[in-house]
């Protein structure tokens, strides 16, 4: 008799982390595939980085076909064109079909760039989301750096992750004070959060003062409540936006470089797919991250359906980051290792956050557990220490993902010692 097969959906770093675990985890009773639209994994973090030329793409670059094939892990990077999971199978983009028991979805977002007239790479913004933008975004800053300007940096609204966009600022601050141009930048930092350092957190810690502090020391002004109506050639037009609802000013930003986040939404292969996904086509899970409606169904990461902490004159979105996301990963786990069994999931995540924000000759560090408050723990601090655990715990990160392993014994003996767990029980 043939094997069950879990097909996890994306490459990654939910993905990738969770095919070489769910591997170790149904060793010998299940196949596992997974389905990519690529065969490069790239580890996202380092994109500000690259936009200033700290590191090069190839760098932060992972081939995964050896990797998956020395894991006995299956293969594909034709991509998903969309999920039938009444069919329990996945419609590959050259038409063939994948059939599945068990899916894991692990696709990340799709970026809306859309939503706002005049943003992203292809029109008058540059973007870090994905490596090919932060390349791209490394040539514009080149081009820059030779006619500065103001530079305007943030996260548009309905955006989920904003800890990137505080890094891109500082280390752009960074940047420009070794190529001895910060004098002619000015630098205005715009978001949807409610107050600097909220991070889609509400905080963590005193992420508000430590952050406003950053900004006030390296002269970055900021408008927060922020909700961007459109970019020009040179020019951000932004409504800032009071408690009430109502437009308390209107502001007209020029640029000569700009970077926002912008808001995520659900993947093409799953977006509107009836019980499976949320109106902006996030997967929605319960607590053992398995979809309601179709029981065979898990997802992790960016992609799963997560509410705002709470309500803000402009939407702003939960981020997922990576430890949360590992976590995610070792529950689905050790959940289709019950299911292998024949027993119920019963494994839930922490959703127990780690973060590095990395600002070039510094850093802020903070650990949330849970992310989602009220929290057990809920701290931050800052130093030049941050900066160099970053660029360790890229290293480590590669190291991880070129060898197929997941959480190393060592890895996690040292996060129990402290206290930072992936599952509840």
């Amino acid at each position: 008799m043939s094997l069950p097969r879990i097909v996890v959906l994306g490459a990654g770093l939910g993905g990738t982390i969770a095919a070489y675990e769910i591997r170790e985890a149904s060793k010998g009773k299940a196949e596992v595939m997974v389905i990519s639209d690529q065969e490069n994994y790239w580890f996202v973090p380092s994109n500000p980085w690259v936009a200033v030329r700290w590191r090069e793409p190839e760098a932060i670059c992972v081939h995964l076909p050896p990797v998956m094939k020395r894991k006995g892990i299956d293969f594909t990077a034709v991509g998903a064109k969309r999920v039938h999971p009444k069919e329990n199978r996945v419609e590959l983009n050259d038409g063939a079909f994948i059939d599945y028991d068990y899916l894991v979805i692990a696709t990340g977002p799709k970026l809306a760039f859309d939503e706002i007239e005049g943003f992203g790479p292809e029109a008058n913004t540059v973007s870090v989301c994905a490596t090919d933008h932060a390349a791209a975004a490394a040539d514009a800053f080149d081009r820059f750096c030779e006619d500065p300007g103001p530079i305007v940096v943030g996260a548009a609204q309905g955006a989920s992750c904003y800890g990137p966009a505080y890094e891109f600022a500082l280390i752009l601050d960074t940047e420009l004070k070794r190529r001895k141009l910060r004098d002619r930048v000015p630098m205005t930092f715009v978001t949807a959060e409610p107050y600097i350092g909220h991070l889609g957190l509400d905080g963590v810690g005193d992420t508000k003062s430590l952050l406003e502090s950053e900004l006030r020391n390296r002269h970055i002004k900021w408008i927060t409540n922020a909700r961007v109506t459109s970019f020009e050639a040179g020019m951000a037009h932004v409504e800032e936006v009071a408690e009430d609802g109502s437009v308390k000013a209107k502001h007209d930003l020029p640029f000569g470089y700009s970077m926002l986040l912008p808001a995520f939404r659900g993947v093409d292969a799953v977006f509107g797919i009836e019980g499976l996904t949320n109106p902006r086509g996030f997967i929605i899970a319960d607590k053992h991250q398995r979809n309601s409606t179709f029981a065979n169904i898990y997802s992790l990461g960016v992609c799963v359906a997560i509410p705002p902490v709470g309500p803000t004159p402009v939407p702003v979105g939960v981020p997922k980051t990576g430890f949360m996301i590992e976590s995610m990963v070792t529950a689905i786990a050790q959940n289709l290792k019950l299911e292998l069994a024949g027993q119920p999931p019963k494994h839930e995540a922490t959703w127990n956050a780690v973060c590095l924000a990395d600002f070039g000759d510094g850093g802020v560090a903070f650990v949330a557990q849970p992310q989602i408050p009220p929290r057990n723990l809920n701290w931050s601090s800052s130093g030049k220490w941050v900066h160099l655990a970053k660029i360790g715990f890229e290293k480590y990160f590669l190291r991880k993902v070129r060898k197929g392993e997941s959480e190393p014994f060592y890895e996690k003996l040292a996060m129990h010692a402290l206290g930072i767990k992936k599952l509840r029980f």
